[in-house]
């Protein structure tokens, strides 16, 4: 049991509440009137501002940074939850700044994921049974359903609301204040109420390396598939017959294919 008041270890505060069951990692930082709850796993090196709350069944990865009043490892919000054991599982150097609220997931998964090195803004809320990948920028006030997926490096404007069950791809780049209803494909921006693509995330690829050709290649599928005149299972089957089979081409057609919300165009 790690006793807090005039024994807590240098770095957490004194007034600072930690359940017993809680297990925390060296070199932890804790500011004033934290409490961490039942279950909880912290590891080295993870800074919270003061005021935060981690409720239970929650384990937070190394080097994190958790700002002042963030809640994480609340029930979820779904009138179906009855009390079942469930988790929220947070990367290494993953920074989550002021009054972010992370649920835990229900039954139907068991489990809300976010990945390593994520920025998650003031004010956004990561609702049960998501999962964020990693290198995911989730600017401020986003609110997200339930069971909604985002692949890596993908990046979302501050205010945007994203429905249950939407998948938004790798390398995505959703606009501020959208009303994400649809699925969002790999390596495209959009935006907007209703949303509407607009093209490649054509600086976003190119800042993280992306090859000319294989640029080039994604270009020529957005075109087939968002721009021209054939239904998505035509225009699928052309893109397969025809383009570079780029991993990256791979990941944009087979993320259509299996939409089961439809995909943004």
């Amino acid at each position: 049991m790690l006793e807090t008041g005039v024994n807590a270890p240098s770095g957490i505060h004194q007034t600072a509440s930690i359940d017993p069951t809680a297990e925390l990692g060296e070199h932890v930082s804790m500011g004033p009137y934290c409490v961490i709850g039942p279950r909880v796993v912290i590891a080295d090196g993870v800074t919270l501002g003061s005021h935060v709350v981690i409720e239970q069944d929650t384990t937070i990865g190394r080097d994190c940074r958790i700002g002042t009043g963030a809640v994480l490892g609340g029930d979820p919000q779904d009138l179906k939850y009855a009390g079942q054991h469930t988790e929220l599982r947070v990367g290494d150097r993953t920074q989550i700044r002021e009054f972010v609220t992370l649920n835990r997931g229900t039954a139907a998964h068991g489990y809300t994921e976010v990945g390593n090195d994520c920025l998650i803004m003031a004010y956004a809320h990561v609702a049960h049974d998501c999962i964020i990948g990693n290198h995911v920028v989730i600017a401020n006030a986003v609110n997200m359903g339930g069971h909604v997926e985002i692949g890596d490096w993908a990046g979302l404007g501050g205010m945007s609301a994203i429905h249950q069950f939407v998948r938004i791809g790798v390398h995505a780049f959703v606009g501020g204040t959208s009303a994400v209803r649809k699925d969002v494909p790999p390596y495209v921006k959009a935006s907007g109420n209703p949303m509407k693509l607009y093209g490649l995330n054509s600086i976003g690829l190119q800042r993280r390396g992306f090859p000319y050709d294989v640029r080039q290649e994604l270009r020529r599928a957005y075109r087939l598939l968002f721009q021209g005149k054939l239904n998505v299972h035509d225009a699928l089957a052309r893109a397969r017959a025809e383009l570079q089979p780029y991993p990256e081409v791979q990941e944009l057609l087979e993320f259509c294919a299996r939409s089961d919300r439809g995909v943004t165009i």
